[in-house]
């Protein structure tokens, strides 16, 4: 490689091995978990999506005719291919054996993320598809990469850190008065063990965390396009920035991901220095074949023609977050927490099985595997695994409106009443994603979901109660309903739900 950037062999090598054990996490999660969203008896079923949307814009295998059955082999293919390369037996493989690796990973993946509908629509999703379709063309360990694809990586690294900095300084005022870490660990989608004690520091302290995240995601991105030492201090920087962010909260592999990305700021003489031991041995470097240059100076300018709008956004005061500009999801925009939420209500559901209300009726909790419930509860560690329903039930409250009077809803969302009617119905694949069933695989007669104010105690309150939350109740969700009556206003999609059936 140029001596600009310095040779990237057994960074390569890293760099193939890590992200292929972000691509196993997420097909393992997917096999656990899609099937119950998203399957032929889901919340939301593919076999309904792609009726209503042309294959063009959402490009997918699936196409071909959906079943459980194809989508549990679509997840194993992906499970064993990257563990595959995750052990390393696709380093000294012809270089198009392994492309053909990961283009087929990037297709699989593609496949599950396009029909995936509101239950795959973050941004993580579509920078592991980039990520990986981008590692197709590094090339096994018997080559010397070719500079394009490292650089396309780099650039991915670039727009990821700068954009997550430009829409945080463009939105929400608290990232420019340095307050926004005053809620961000309480009101964080799922917070993590130590997420309660990040909470509780001294206001100081967080205000230099903020400034600290502006450097880092302001910054920092300039030195990706530096000389080697510099690359190599800004990918330290950007790197330690992510294992903060790993302590304080659950992000899935959002995180992971993007340390998988930073690893392309090391030349292989700045990895020796920083990794202890014996010289690292790798095998002769073989030609390149023609073929090879030819499909790398294809994907250049590919590369270049796609970047125009994504450059422009980071320039743009509308700037978008998250966004792709093509049904396979390469060179996208970026970015994250444009907005800081200062309360967190979250939407507990309740349960029982008497067959008539009344004031002495006992309900019981259905208890996240993520989200808060119980307030003794600790909040758990999560990531780098994703618990896509308890993500989508964070993003629940955002369209309820909180008055003094109590609450005012815009209807309720598809996929949450057919999760309801599923719990009415004791469905198995949708209990296995909850941590405890309180009816023991028995239907319950009446679900509610109630909403609550959910705050952090202090530190007077924990060693008091043992308890890491308090609650206030504000009011119903969503009121008492049986199955008969759930699947009665299921009929009528166009009209919202609003009142008890």
């Amino acid at each position: 490689m140029d001596a600009y950037f310095g040779d990237f062999r057994f960074g390569n090598l890293i760099f193939q091995r890590c992200l292929a054990a972000v691509y196993l996490i997420a097909f393992i999660s997917a096999l656990n978990q899609f099937p119950a969203l998203l399957g032929e008896k889901g919340f939301l079923p593919v076999s309904d999506f792609i009726r209503r949307v042309p294959f063009e814009d959402t490009p997918s295998l699936f196409y071909l005719g959906y079943s459980d059955r194809l989508f549990t082999y679509v997840a194993w293919i992906g499970i064993i291919l990257s563990s595959l390369i995750f052990l390393g037996l696709f380093e000294r493989v012809p270089w198009w054996l392994l492309t053909a690796a990961w283009l087929v990973l990037w297709f699989l993946y593609l496949s599950i993320v396009n029909v995936g509908q509101i239950f795959y629509a973050f941004g993580w999703e579509s920078m592991l598809l980039e990520a990986g379709f981008f590692a197709a063309f590094l090339g096994p360990a018997t080559q010397n990469p070719s500079l394009i694809p490292v650089l396309a990586v780099r650039w991915m690294l670039f727009r990821l850190i700068l954009g997550a900095g430009l829409i945080k300084l463009r939105n929400d005022p608290c990232w420019r008065d340095l307050t926004c870490l005053f809620y961000h660990y309480e009101t964080q989608p799922i917070p993590n063990p130590l997420s309660w004690y990040f909470h509780h520091l001294p206001k100081i302290p967080l205000m230099i965390g903020v400034f600290f995240n502006h450097f880092v995601e302001v910054a920092a991105p300039f030195g990706l396009l530096g000389p080697q030492w510099v690359a190599a201090a800004a990918g330290m920087i950007i790197i330690s920035h992510q294992l903060v962010l790993i302590v304080g909260g659950n992000y899935a592999w959002l995180n992971m991901l993007t340390i998988v990305l930073g690893i392309t700021a090391f030349s292989d003489g700045v990895i020796g220095r920083l990794l202890p031991g014996p010289a690292i041995s790798m095998p002769a470097v073989q030609p390149r074949p023609e073929s090879y240059h030819t499909i790398l100076m294809m994907l250049a300018l590919v590369t270049v023609v796609l970047s125009v709008r994504p450059a422009l956004n980071l320039c743009s005061r509308e700037q978008r977050m998250n966004y792709s500009y093509n049904p396979i999801h390469l060179i996208n925009d970026y970015g994250v927490f444009g907005t800081i939420t200062k309360e967190r209500y979250e939407i507990v559901i309740e349960g029982t099985g008497d067959a008539t209300l009344t004031p002495k009726t006992k309900w019981k909790e259905y208890e996240f595997k993520g989200k808060p419930g119980d307030v003794r509860r600790m909040p758990p560690q999560i990531a780098p695994y994703h618990l896509r329903l308890d993500w989508l039930m964070w993003f629940l409250p955002f369209s309820v409106e909180v008055t003094e009077n109590g609450i005012l809803m815009a209807g309720h969302e598809l996929w949450f009443l057919r999760f309801m009617e599923k719990l009415l119905e004791a469905d198995r694949k949708t209990l296995k994603l909850l941590r405890t069933d309180p009816f023991s695989g028995k239907p319950p007669h009446y679900l509610r979901a109630r909403y609550y104010l959910y705050q952090f105690t202090n530190w007077k309150e924990k060693k008091a109660t043992g308890a890491w939350w308090k609650r206030k109740l504000i009011d119903e969700y969503l009121p008492p309903v049986t199955l008969a009556g759930l699947r009665k206003a299921l009929d009528f999609p166009e009209k919202p739900y609003k009142e008890g059936v």
